[in-house]
């Protein structure tokens, strides 16, 4: 027989039933596991949905980040040097490293990312200004047109 949610610890995330953290520009985040909803965990996960040429500023975090491309067309960002990935292709940066993801496509991308660690900041290259991931001020999803 199946049940609706698994035993504690264990997690079952639906991303209908998750409020997005709207980013600003066009971008929104909808979180799945972290802090704020597991004790025991000790990666930070979500999904990350971006409209048509929008994209976030260059970045950097305290942790390694890997990226899966779940939809649509991603330019991303990686200290300098640009790649285009396409759904099913992934990436991943140590702490520390500039980076950005770009929708380069008509449609929606969205990405999948996992961070190593629970106390995640994002630092801005452009103003050096560090804050906590998921914070009131992570916000700068832009349009990069």
């Amino acid at each position: 027989m199946c049940t609706k949610r698994p035993a504690e610890p264990n997690l079952l995330i639906d991303p209908d039933d998750v409020e997005r953290f709207d980013r600003g520009g066009g971008v929104a985040t909808i979180p799945y596991v972290g802090k704020w909803n597991s004790r025991a965990a000790v990666i930070t996960t979500g999904q990350t949905v971006f409209q048509p040429g929008t994209g976030l500023p260059v970045h950097s975090h305290n942790v390694e980040e890997s990226v899966l491309v779940l939809e649509g067309e991603a330019t991303a960002e990686i200290d300098g040097e640009f790649f285009d990935l396409e759904a099913g292709q992934a990436t991943w940066v140590p702490a520390g490293t500039p980076h950005r993801f770009l929708n380069r496509g008509e449609g929606v991308m969205r990405i999948y990312w996992v961070y190593g660690g629970r106390d995640v900041t994002r630092t801005i290259t452009a103003t050096g200004e560090t804050f906590e991931h998921l914070s009131e001020y992570d916000r700068g999803g832009a349009p990069t047109g």
